[in-house]
């Protein structure tokens, strides 16, 4: 649906190594990087762009799919690691399905940030 998404970072660094990481058990990579920010993609057909900006972004909900519950759990640690705060440890959800196993994240500019596996 999204060709890309693109999102303000009042302390640039800090959210190019936040998404790097807590985004890394899902596939994300650099696309590129310039004097705008950084381009992040899993697929090479969607992207994510982090720039740089002044004043603190308003706070986003980014919901990102995982493809097993294990890539979920990856994701959930490896961000409290890089700094993240919790916001949902990895479960299911069944007030959306039976299936919806997600966890959710406060990120450095206070986004929320999910990975969602639908499957089993």
């Amino acid at each position: 649906m999204f060709d890309h998404i693109v999102i303000g970072a009042s302390d640039y660094e800090a959210s190019k190594t936040f998404f790097l990481k807590a985004l890394k058990p899902i596939g994300i990579q650099v696309v590129s990087e310039g004097s705008l920010g950084i381009e992040l993609s899993a697929d090479g057909k969607s992207s994510l762009c982090i720039r740089r900006v002044e004043e603190r972004p308003s706070r986003l909900h980014l919901a990102f799919v995982a493809q097993n519950r294990e890539q979920v759990d990856e994701f959930y640690y490896e961000s409290l690691e890089a700094g993240a705060k919790d916001n949902g440890a990895p479960g299911i959800r069944p007030e959306y399905s039976g299936s919806y196993y997600a966890a959710f994240v406060i990120g450095p500019d206070g986004h929320n940030i999910e990975v969602v596996c639908h499957g089993e």
